[in-house]
């Protein structure tokens, strides 16, 4: 019955001139539209570009999920640039291989946290050179630019921070 009826349709649609089915296929269009509630006209093409500038012009003003912000790194990051990288790039140690930044080497030797770390970069242990302003004996500390016990407080949030990340890349943010 439907295809008959689709097959009428048809032989009565083409008796018509090309205007005429214009015309008729356009009512039969908007008669849809306005079925589904759908905007018509200049109205429809305002509708994306309008809807696209409201969005544009709010994301601002959104929150940006943590997920998707910069990692939250302390103010130790442009330190650790400074002062560290030369022996521990990358968490490693060129000097002395055992005593690392990973998370495994800082345990085994000790230094499990922030306090433990900030004593063994403020004075020195070993081959490692101490960065504090105080640092004494002479000889075991750095003949470069001391530290600030602020500025060790930061290396050491961020060494214990790294190391429990497994030390990704080592970037400045901010800093």
């Amino acid at each position: 019955m439907q295809a008959l009826t689709v097959l009428t349709s048809s032989l009565w649609i083409s008796s018509f001139s090309s205007s005429q089915k214009e015309k008729l296929l356009r009512k039969k269009k908007k008669k849809k539209a306005q079925e589904h509630n759908r905007p018509q006209g200049a109205v429809h093409f305002l509708a994306s570009p309008l809807l696209s500038a409201i969005l544009t012009l709010s994301i601002p003003l959104l929150p940006v999920p943590a997920s998707f912000s910069q990692p939250e790194y302390p103010k130790g990051s442009a330190l650790f640039q400074k002062a560290c990288i030369g022996c521990h790039d990358m968490g490693g140690n060129i000097l002395q291989p055992g005593a690392t930044l990973f998370m495994k080497d800082l345990q085994r030797n000790g230094l499990v946290t922030e306090e433990e770390i900030y004593n063994i970069t403020y004075y020195g242990k070993g081959r490692m050179p101490g960065f504090g302003e105080k640092c004494t004996p002479r000889g075991q500390c750095t003949f470069g630019p001391r530290l600030e016990e602020e500025e060790i407080k930061q290396l050491a949030e961020f060494v214990k921070l790294q190391a429990e990340r497994g030390w990704p890349n080592v970037e400045t943010y901010g800093d």
